[in-house]
């Protein structure tokens, strides 16, 4: 047992070392390869965090960057997502708080615009772009003046 507790650590320090993981993913993959030995997973966990292979504050900061930059998730999303993962509250603010705040609102501008020239002779489209930017998650209060920007332009503005 102990030797497969060393090979199977090994092989999660690989992968850790290729990509962030959360302490809970790490788990499940543990559990898995240890046919649901708890015992032995925790061990190769805790290893695991001890060596700084796996930290939630620094996944939670890339996840947060990666879907925010790349993916054009809201802050709301984000949010969530990572709190489904299991990382804690003070985590999650600490990875909210490096996205830049400009660019988000930038993206978040660029995609409503892309979503309204699709939408503009629909008669829902201030609530189907509404819908769009919720389901990316976005806060209500951030979308709303957009969408009434954009409703309320001339077609050949944009």
């Amino acid at each position: 047992m102990e030797e497969e507790i060393l090979k199977l650590t090994d092989r999660l320090r690989g992968q850790c070392s290729r990509r962030e993981y959360c302490i809970a993913d790490i788990r499940k993959k543990a559990l898995k390869a240890l046919d649901g030995n708890a015992d032995a997973a925790s061990r190769v966990v805790d290893v695991l965090v001890e060596e700084k292979y796996v930290d939630d504050l620094r996944f939670a900061s890339a996840f947060a960057r990666d879907k925010s930059s790349i993916q054009g998730w809201g802050e709301v999303k984000i949010r969530y997502m990572l709190a489904a993962k299991g990382i804690s509250r003070q985590n999650i603010d600490s990875a909210l708080e490096e996205i830049d705040g400009a660019r988000a609102a930038s993206r978040l501008e660029k995609l409503m615009e892309n979503k309204y020239r699709s939408l503009k002779d629909d008669p829902q489209c201030r609530l189907k772009m509404l819908r769009f930017a919720l389901g990316r998650g976005y806060g209500y209060e951030e979308i709303s003046g957009i969408v009434e920007q954009l409703t309320s332009r001339k077609d050949e503005d944009i």
